[in-house]
This record gives structure tokens, C-alpha cells and sequence, in this order.
């Protein structure tokens, strides 16, 4: 059975329209920014995460803190360690588990990712005053509040932080993405 046309809500009133409207936008900006450190956004994201670890991680940790599958983490931690930015190794105690730990040239990436990073986020988020801040803040509540209440696999602790610091003015427009630098 089929609706009538009139009984059909248009796409953009749905907020899972948005949401994924602005987040692909969003994350392509984050993929420009990166691809000129030659990894890909989420490899970026990746190489960030396993930073907070030292002494290394388990793939299966990792995906469980980024939201992702175990199967697309390996495939991820293999590209990186072909590209030299991290090592795959067995652990001692059960040869069959992997840890996964920065490389020299990982590790030295991940600071100029982070300002790659920030920029965009600052660049999209920061806004006039008070007021921007507060919806900011309570944009970021109702997201974790929908990953809570359905139950994905992590929420992250941390707040979301817009670099203060960073102004418009620090950004060279880049004819060649169509955008900022």
C-alpha cells in the first residue's frame, strides 16, 4: 500500500536528516584537513585514540571506545601499520591477541592531526557568546543522551572542547578544496 503523496513528511523535517547532514559535512572537512598528512579522517581518529594508550591496546578495546567493529578496526590498524604508524604485536600471554601500539612516526603525526582537527572544530563551532555555547553543550548532551538510552557501546566521559584560541583569521582559504585550509 502506498501513501499519498500530501501524507508523506519531507526528508528535512526529520532530525536524523540533519544530523547526518551535518556530521558527513563535518567529517569530509576533517578528511580534507588529514588527507594532506596522507591518512584518511578516521584513520586520523584511530591514531588519536590509541595516543591515550601507552603501553598499547587490544583492537577490541579500541573499538568498543570509538563505536566501530572489531572487522573495521583491523582493517584500519592494518592500513596504519603498512603506512608505518603503528605496530601490530602478539601479546605475551595469549599469542592469539594483538596490541597495537604507536610507531616513532605515529606518534609524531598525531599533534599536527589534532591541530588539524581543532581548527575544523573551531571553525564550525565557534559562534557568538554565551549563548552559542550553551546550545553547543546542550547539542552534545542530547547526542550522548540518545547513545545512552539505546544503548551503543560507549559514551565518551569527556567533554567536547572548542579551541578558544583559534580564531577565523588563523584559516587560508583553499581555492583547491573549495573551503578553508
Amino acid at each position: 500500500m502506498q501513501c499519498e503523496p500530501e501524507s508523506v513528511s519531507p526528508v528535512e523535517s526529520h532530525l536524523a536528516y540533519w544530523s547526518h547532514y551535518v556530521g558527513y559535512r563535518l567529517f569530509h572537512e576533517l578528511r580534507r584537513r588529514t588527507w594532506k598528512f596522507g591518512v584518511t579522517a578516521a584513520e586520523s581518529v584511530f591514531l588519536r585514540k590509541l595516543l591515550e594508550h601507552e603501553q598499547g591496546a587490544m583492537p577490541s578495546l579500541l573499538a568498543l571506545r570509538l563505536g566501530l567493529s572489531r572487522g573495521y578496526v583491523s582493517r584500519l590498524a592494518m592500513r596504519l601499520e603498512i603506512k608505518g604508524l603503528l605496530n601490530r604485536t602478539k601479546t605475551l600471554s595469549d599469542r592469539r591477541a594483538l596490541l597495537l601500539r604507536l610507531s616513532g612516526a605515529g606518534r609524531a603525526l598525531v599533534a599536527s592531526l589534532a591541530t588539524a582537527a581543532d581548527k575544523a572544530n573551531a571553525r564550525n563551532f565557534r559562534g557568538g557568546g554565551v549563548a552559542w555555547r550553551e546550545a553547543i553543550e546542550r547539542v552534545e548532551r542530547v547526542m550522548k543522551w540518545i547513545v545512552r538510552r539505546d544503548r551503543f557501546r560507549f559514551v565518551p566521559p569527556a567533554q567536547c572542547q572548542i579551541m578558544p584560541e583559534i580564531s577565523y583569521l588563523d584559516f587560508d582559504w583553499d581555492p583547491d578544496g573549495g573551503g578553508y585550509a
